[in-house]
């Protein structure tokens, strides 16, 4: 699999949500800016004697968790790419080493941008050995359907359509998605590091695929176009999944869907 600028990827998953309901800020915040090399133990950090040098600290301790996270997230590409299971004890020694007291909250950093980037869920199939499988979020088989054993798996972003989507009560404006997804550093026209070219998948490979439907609002003079959920979504996953999926990453309550989804 090919190298990932992991470290650029996560945004809030405030940028899911808040570009069509925005209504505040939300619990989890990923990785951020440039992480520096955090294979130093956390512990040789300068002592706190000031208000200035816990600053400084707290920048160095916030830039060497990124930096595991960061590590953490390559690893476990990785590991999803060769279909390995995935071994606690092979995180801790492998990627913290020094460093696994912080292990939870990498590991939940790390989990979080798997999730909401890559569409991967990490499943625990052995609670006394805490051995790890990844499995796609919301039972979508797209990850599975891409044969390249280098390609990057891209199912978070269709994720995120699917929600914008179902947000907007069933449908939503080309222009809708494209400025909601701008925001999270995805461009129609513009490379992405792991989805590629994003408007030929929203436009052309996953409709193919019968995810997504891609048409023409009636009457529209001069024409614009919409995105609507496809028959494989429908198939492959609900609108309640979906619910159930933005409640347990955003921490919000019914009042955050439109009321014919409350």
């Amino acid at each position: 699999m090919p190298v990932v600028p992991t470290n650029e990827l996560c945004t809030s998953e405030e940028d899911l949500q808040g570009q069509i309901q925005a209504e505040g800020p939300v619990e989890a915040q990923l990785l951020g800016a440039e992480a520096e090399d955090a294979s130093t133990p956390l512990a040789s950090f300068p002592p706190v004697s000031s208000s200035s040098a816990a600053g400084d600290a707290e920048i160095l301790l916030k830039q060497a968790l990124n930096g595991m996270t960061t590590q953490l997230l390559e690893f476990l590409l990785l590991k999803y790419g060769t279909k390995e299971p995935i071994f606690q004890a092979e995180m801790l020694n492998t990627v913290l080493r020094d460093n696994q007291a912080h292990f939870p909250v990498v590991f939940r950093k790390a989990t979080q941008c798997l999730r909401l980037a890559f569409g991967l869920d990490m499943k625990e199939v052995d609670h006394r050995e805490h051995i790890y499988v990844m499995v796609p979020v919301l039972g979508l088989t797209l990850n599975e359907m891409q044969t390249d054993e280098q390609s990057i798996p891209k199912a978070g972003l269709l994720v995120t359509v699917l929600s914008l989507i179902l947000l907007a009560g069933d449908r939503v404006s080309e222009e809708n998605i494209w400025g909601a997804l701008s925001r999270m550093g995805v461009f129609a026209g513009i490379k992405h590091c792991i989805y590629g070219e994003p408007k030929e998948l929203l436009t052309q490979v996953w409709v193919r695929a019968g995810y997504l439907q891609y048409r023409q609002v009636p009457y529209s003079h001069p024409a614009h176009y919409e995105f609507l959920w496809g028959p494989r979504a429908y198939a492959e996953t609900s609108k309640q999944k979906v619910k159930d999926y933005l409640h347990r990453v955003n921490g919000r309550g019914p009042r955050f869907f439109p009321p014919r989804w409350a």
